[in-house]
This record gives C-alpha cells, structure tokens and sequence, in this order.
C-alpha cells in the first residue's frame, strides 16, 4: 500500500473525472485498488503497478494545474504511453503542444514513438517508418503533408502506392486507367477524406496539388517542391525503391510507411523496404522510426491480436506463406 499526496492546485474533480471515471480507467487498466480522501490518494496492487499507476497521477495532475481539461482519451493515452517505460514523461505527447488542426479536427501524437515520427518529419528530409498496421504511420505523414500544403511550405502532395496485386500490369485489367489502379490506392483516398471534406479534396485533385497514383508512374519524373509519401513500401521491389528515392527533387520532402511482416512479394523479388534499412541506415538526413504494436491506436484488440501473432511465429518459428497478418 503506498499513499501519495499530490501537489497544490490540483483541480481534484479535473483529475478523477465525473463519477471517478479517470480513476476507475487507470484501476481496471493496471488492476490496482485507489481510494481519494481530498488531495490524498491511498493505492493498493502489485509493487510495479503501484508505482505506475503513481507516474500517472502525478503527472495528469501537475497538467490540471494548468487548467487543461482531461479527457477520457487522455487517460487512455498515458495508460498506453507507459506500458513499455513506466516512468516515461507523459508532457511532450499525451497532452502534446505538437498538434495541429485540419478541417475534420486536431491532430496530435498518441505514443511517444509518433512524438518521435513527427520531430523526425520536421527535421529530415527523407524519414522512414516500420511498423505494424494501426500505428498511424500514413495518417500521421498525410497529416503533416496537408499542414505542409495549407502553409505553402510546398506546392503539391504525391501520394503513391504499390499496385503489387495487379504486378504492375494494370493493362491486363478491366475499365478505363482510375478503374484499374483505384482499388489499389484507395486507402489513400480514405485517410485523406478522413482529414478533409471530400469536395475540398476532389477539387484539390482536380487541380493536381494533391496526386495520387501507383508507385510505377513515379519513374522518369522529378518531384520538386512537393510532399511526398509512399505508403505500403514493403510491397516495392528493390528496383522501384530505388527509383522512387532518386525522384526526389529541390525543397522536398519523402516520406516511407510499411510494414515488413506483410509482404505481398512473390520469394523471388526482395523487398525495397527491407532493403534500404541496410543500405541508407547511416546517411545524415534519412532517419529510421520502428513502431511496434505498443504504438497501434486502433482498437485494443488489434494489438493483442498482433502479440499473438508474433508469439504463434516465434513458437513455430516460421513466418506463415512468408507473410504476417494482413492490416
């Protein structure tokens, strides 16, 4: 049992939430026992999860100082933040000051690994990021690509995918050339209508500030002054990695998601994505972010799910077809 008086100016009532909600959340989360009398709190539960629990407290209350108003999604968000390092600052990305607006709302890191992805994004020029599906890797480069755009810090957003389930002979498939390659990049699509009204970004498409395409039909181009992001890269082969990174042209900026467990590749073709986290790895001005399902915000059972994959191929000790799950 160990009792923890907090600071001076806490708003008590900010802290614990309507009904205790805030307390209840971080109770059922790290099964400890919490009991408030006034500014003291008495907390019962396994040694670590005590002192977890402690971390949270302190630091959601030292924000109600400030008069920032807790929400759900920020108890939830320093619950995840802690699960690996247990003591790690909550300051520079639960309640981050790094955030910024689109037309459908706020957009801020969630884990201290985005915190990481976007500080990278804003100081390199080329950034890569690995991870597992639901980690915001294309969510948040889209994001930062139409903050970008907004800001006139570049003329135009390319946004590219793979075709890799097609191989690249879209003539082989039915209806005209957005028939073919439109089921292949209509993730893209999504993320982008889910930060802006769907007209604003059709007209911004019929203008060609935003272009989105498959990765083969970047080849023979320079891409100046534009955002670039190449979402899926685990599905690019060597070769067209290879093409992809040299379009980069002058005040650009390349942007790389993927995840290396789902590859679409047949045995006979390397992935570009594995491939140049070999080769580009100690180059000043390309930097690597790894996510790992601690970072995925989708729902919960998403990241259980992808546990119990790892655990079911470390057990047999094989990647199943070569593959990892599909996201």
């Amino acid at each position: 049992m160990r009792k923890i008086k907090l600071q001076e100016g806490v708003d008590l009532a900010n802290l614990f939430g309507p009904q205790d909600l805030h307390l209840k959340m971080i109770e059922g989360e790290l099964k400890v026992n919490m009991a408030a009398r006034g500014d003291e709190i008495t907390l019962e539960g396994q040694p670590e999860s005590v002192k977890r629990a402690e971390h949270i407290l302190q630091e959601l209350a030292d924000w109600t100082r400030t008069h920032h108003e807790l929400k759900p999604e920020d108890i939830s968000r320093a619950i995840r933040a802690t699960e690996e390092q247990r003591d790690v600052p909550l300051k520079p990305y639960t309640f981050s000051t790094n955030n910024f607006s689109t037309t459908k709302g706020t957009v801020n890191p969630k884990t201290p690994t985005q915190q990481v992805y976007l500080q990278a994004i804003k100081q390199s020029d080329l950034v890569i990021a690995i991870g597992p599906a639901g980690t915001g890797k294309t969510y948040l480069a889209m994001a930062m690509a139409l903050a970008a755009l907004t800001r006139k810090q570049v003329s135009r957003i390319i946004l590219a995918r793979p075709a890799v389930e097609a191989g690249e002979h879209l003539g082989f498939l039915p209806g005209d050339l957005f028939a073919k390659v439109h089921p292949y990049l209509r993730p893209l699509y999504d993320a982008l209508y889910s930060m802006m009204d769907i007209e604003r970004a059709n007209h911004l498409i019929g203008r060609g500030e935003i272009e989105i395409a498959p990765l083969a039909f970047m080849r023979g181009r320079t891409l100046d002054d534009a955002f670039v992001i190449l979402d899926e890269a685990q599905n690019a082969t060597a070769e067209q990695m290879k093409m992809f990174l040299t379009r980069l042209g002058m005040n650009s900026k390349a942007i790389v998601t993927g995840d290396i467990t789902q590859i679409d590749l047949p045995d006979s073709q390397k992935s570009g994505l594995t491939q140049i986290a070999e080769i580009l790895v100690k180059i000043d001005g390309i930097q690597f972010v790894y996510f790992s399902e601690q970072d995925v915000v989708r729902h919960r059972l998403v990241k259980d799910i992808i546990k119990a994959y790892d655990r079911f191929e470390q057990g047999s000790g094989s990647n199943p077809n070569g593959q990892g799950p599909r996201g």
